[in-house]
């Protein structure tokens, strides 16, 4: 059994000397995976660019419109944290275009994976925080429009970070059910409400953190009944995130992962997984954490 993995090399974006968002992990994670053998050549698939309509479904299309155009005021380019070029936006629309085939490829393998996605902070008309085009809502809105089968979408984003354009996107829609866990205290300072959020103090570690998870996460299964669960894998939550301000270990970030996927395997709920945030000083301790995720999903669904 394949894992599936969307990539492109588009996802390696370059930006500006000293910039902080760490493109480097794009390139590394990958050469990582097929290094150690928990992916082969074959798991891999190229992500290509998301047809207009699927982009349409979650985005206003004025706000689409100017971002593919480079009309973006300088205030909005400010806050999405990236500077504009025609490269960025064949990214965000590839990426996009990534999950969108990763969720069909789940449909068939009960787990796929971006390597890069999880932009939850993309709203319908305006992007921020590194996130310019909302690829798992997108996802989400595909599956209800193509695949009878799915009527039910769970979110489960454990970024560190809320997931807010998600949440507000999905405001009004009751077939997807917006979960998030993050720093009660860390970005954004204005929060959506997802339909249901669990705000974390700083400081909180491995204990705390998978005894809340391993309570809700049943629970919400059993109540929302999904028929597809999107994961968002954000490594932001480990002590050594710059950004993050909560104190999981790679160890209990890896524990946090195989409770997410194993419940999922459990029951029978196909899984797209997006990687989200991380921002540790050290590359390594980025790339380590992610791949443990996919080793996660590869003892599991291998």
């Amino acid at each position: 059994m394949t894992l599936p993995i969307a990539f492109a090399p588009s996802y390696a974006h370059a930006l500006p000397t000293g910039h902080r968002f760490p493109m480097l992990k794009y390139e590394l994670l990958p050469e990582q995976l097929l290094h150690e053998g928990t992916a082969t050549a074959a798991d891999f698939f190229v992500a290509t660019p998301a047809p207009v309509e699927d982009v349409l479904r979650v985005h206003d299309a004025g706000y689409y419109e100017r971002l593919r155009l480079g009309q973006l005021t300088r205030q909005e380019e400010r806050v999405t944290g990236f500077p504009w070029s025609e490269a960025l936006f064949a990214r965000e629309i590839t990426i996009l275009g990534g999950t969108i085939e990763a969720a069909r490829r789940a449909l068939v393998h009960g787990v796929a994976f971006n390597i890069a996605g999880g932009t939850h902070h993309a709203f319908r008309a305006r992007g921020e925080g590194f996130c310019l085009l909302n690829d798992q809502a997108a996802a989400a809105l595909w599956l209800l429009a193509n695949v009878p089968a799915v009527r039910q979408i769970l979110i489960v984003d454990l970024d560190v970070h809320q997931g807010n354009g998600t949440a507000a996107i999905f405001e009004h829609e009751p077939r997807v059910f917006t979960f998030s866990m993050h720093g009660a205290r860390n970005y954004p300072a204005r929060k959506e409400q997802s339909d249901l959020d669990l705000a974390l103090p700083d400081g909180t570690d491995d204990a705390p953190y998978l005894k809340l998870l391993a309570e809700t996460l049943p629970r919400l299964l059993d109540e929302v009944q999904p028929d597809f669960v999107f994961y968002l894998a954000g490594v932001d939550v480990l002590a050594t995130d710059k950004l993050g301000h909560l104190s999981l270990s790679r160890a209990g970030c890896r524990q946090r992962d195989q409770l997410v996927l194993s419940s999922c395997h459990r029951h029978s709920l196909p899984v797209v997984v997006c990687m989200g945030g991380g921002y540790s000083e050290r590359i390594a301790d980025i790339v380590e954490a992610h791949a443990n995720t996919f080793r996660v999903a590869a003892g599991i669904f291998t």
